[in-house]
């Protein structure tokens, strides 16, 4: 169901938006988000520019026809889903509790 935003929510949301629960909530956001999102980025790129212009080390065997280039292949996906582990715990520590404050503040001032 879509809910019509009315005058008065919009006027809510932004004393709410301009809080400092609210400031806070978008620090911890952005403060895993944009380290984690250059960090990911940077591995992914050094995986292509090796890939690209490094065949020689990429090629190595390290085990029967598993070469450096396999291992760090799959290395991508373990990071990618060790970086969504690591944000879901640190979204339930520091994210959800002041976005659950700040969803419960509204809806108590949008219902009056």
């Amino acid at each position: 169901m879509v809910e019509k935003i009315t005058p008065e929510a919009h006027e809510e949301y932004q004393r709410i938006h301009a809080t400092d629960d609210f400031k806070q909530l978008k620090r911890s956001y952005l403060g895993f988000v944009v380290p984690m999102t250059v960090a990911f980025m940077s591995w992914y790129l050094l995986y292509v520019f090796a890939s690209n212009w490094a065949g020689d080390f990429m090629g190595i065997k390290v085990y029967g026809n598993i070469n450096v280039a396999l291992i760090f292949g799959l290395l991508q996906f373990v990071s990618t889903f060790g970086i969504a582990i690591a944000y879901a715990r640190y979204s339930a520590r520091r994210v959800d509790p002041i976005a659950d404050r700040l969803r419960d503040q509204y809806e108590r001032e949008i219902e009056r």
